[in-house]
């Protein structure tokens, strides 16, 4: 009976590991400990930036509803406080695009906001 190995494991946790790294410059892409420090890194910035892409289109949702209700005269934090006390439960997200997509629909919501704060 031959004896066992971890090879064949070795070797397809190998293959697995560089055909992840497919596409990286130079030995990153051919040669196992350099692309298996890259993938742990790139892996690393993976996990954190799929948070932070969250906080940065908040950010953007943010700037683009504050530009838009400085023409109608108000700020973004009056702007958010009149539409919760006037009960108007809607995302930043789908306001900057009314914002942007339809202004008179945005300026209404504006004047919700300025009659209840």
């Amino acid at each position: 009976m031959p004896r066992s190995t971890g090879h064949p494991a070795a070797r397809a946790r190998h293959k697995r590991l560089l055909k992840a790294a497919k596409g990286y410059r130079g030995s990153r892409s051919k040669h196992y400990r350099a692309a298996k420090e890259t993938l742990l890194r790139a892996m690393a910035y993976a996990y954190r930036d799929r948070r932070n892409r969250k906080r940065e289109f908040r950010r953007l949702w943010n700037v683009r509803i504050n530009a838009a209700v400085r023409e109608h005269g108000m700020n973004y934090s009056g702007f958010i406080h009149g539409l919760k006390v006037a009960g108007v439960e809607v995302n930043r997200k789908i306001l900057a695009q009314l914002a942007i997509t339809d202004p008179p629909a945005f300026s209404k919501l504006v004047e919700i906001a300025r009659t209840a704060a």
